[in-house]
């Protein structure tokens, strides 16, 4: 049984794709950078504004960034989710909502 030599370009590539990682970490950045909008639906002191409020607490120290909490009420939770979808794509803007249980 005869072996085949790998063909040279087959050699090259790992040089080339090293430079490259080495390329593309350096250019690497951590998320988020900026401090994050927790947009709740609901007014202050509700259920979800508690929980919203707890949920930030518990992000602030993982994420190395300060979570707003952002009450806007109205429309049924339209005009928040509608400000969430408007927001910057650069910004870390999130909505918080709370599905109630229906009974029959």
């Amino acid at each position: 049984m005869r072996l085949q030599r790998p063909p040279l370009s087959a050699i090259r590539f790992p040089a080339c794709s090293s430079r490259l990682r080495s390329r593309v970490r350096a250019r690497a950045q951590t998320y988020p950078n900026r401090p994050i909008t927790l947009v709740v639906p609901y007014p202050p002191g509700g259920p979800t504004d508690t929980i919203a409020r707890m949920l930030a607490d518990r992000m602030r120290g993982p994420l190395g960034q300060p979570v707003v909490i952002e009450n806007v009420s109205g429309g049924g939770g339209t005009i928040a989710v509608t400000r969430v979808g408007r927001a910057r794509p650069a910004t870390a803007t999130r909505s918080a909502s709370v599905t109630g249980a229906r009974m029959s």
